[in-house]
């Protein structure tokens, strides 16, 4: 193979490997449904055949190592993830996991101000959105606690002032929501 050609096709597979990194990163934080096997094929059937061509020039050479180490750097991280997926022990997964199996956690917030469990209410909306790949810049208990204080206002005004309200977080399609319930009375 000439020179040329060796130092387009390590850019291609440098590309392609930065891609198979983004692509699996979604699988994992659950934005992508499948795991990207078709990709992480053709990454490995690119190096594989260029292992088998002799490189002459001595920086193409160094750099289809470099792109080498990080993808055996790269499947190694994968597949010990997929196989902590495969035994229930990932971390994200179990998360997930408690949030759907738990019975819905209803922690009120009465007259703007958290109730004693407002602070569990505010964590478990935090740990719901770094769950979800979700962002908590900004967010504070106060903003919480405004949000709440919106929402019961709404409440009050479509049902008449009648009932006080709880709130819980839940997971639905992959985003956080606040959840509100009538309390009996």
């Amino acid at each position: 193979m000439e020179s040329e050609s060796i130092e387009e096709e390590l850019r291609i597979l440098d590309f392609k490997l930065s891609q198979l990194k983004r692509d699996y990163d979604q699988y994992f934080l659950g934005t992508r449904p499948r795991e990207p096997v078709l990709a992480r094929g053709e990454v490995n059937k690119v190096i594989v055949k260029l292992t088998n061509t002799a490189i002459k020039n001595t920086a193409a050479r160094f750099k289809f190592s470099s792109i080498c180490s990080r993808f055996q750097a790269f499947r190694r991280q994968w597949d010990e993830t997929l196989r902590r997926i495969e035994a229930g022990t990932y971390e994200r997964h179990q998360f997930k996991a408690k949030l759907n199996s738990r019975p819905a956690r209803e922690t009120p917030a009465r007259g703007g101000q958290a109730a004693p469990e407002g602070d569990d209410l505010y964590q478990s909306y935090v740990d719901a959105r770094l769950a979800c790949g979700e962002s908590v810049k900004g967010l504070s208990r106060e903003k919480l606690e405004r949000v709440i204080a919106k929402q019961r206002s709404e409440l009050a005004a479509r049902f008449g002032g009648k009932g006080d309200f709880s709130f819980r977080v839940a997971v639905e399609g992959g985003k956080v929501r606040l959840k509100a319930a009538r309390k009996k009375a």
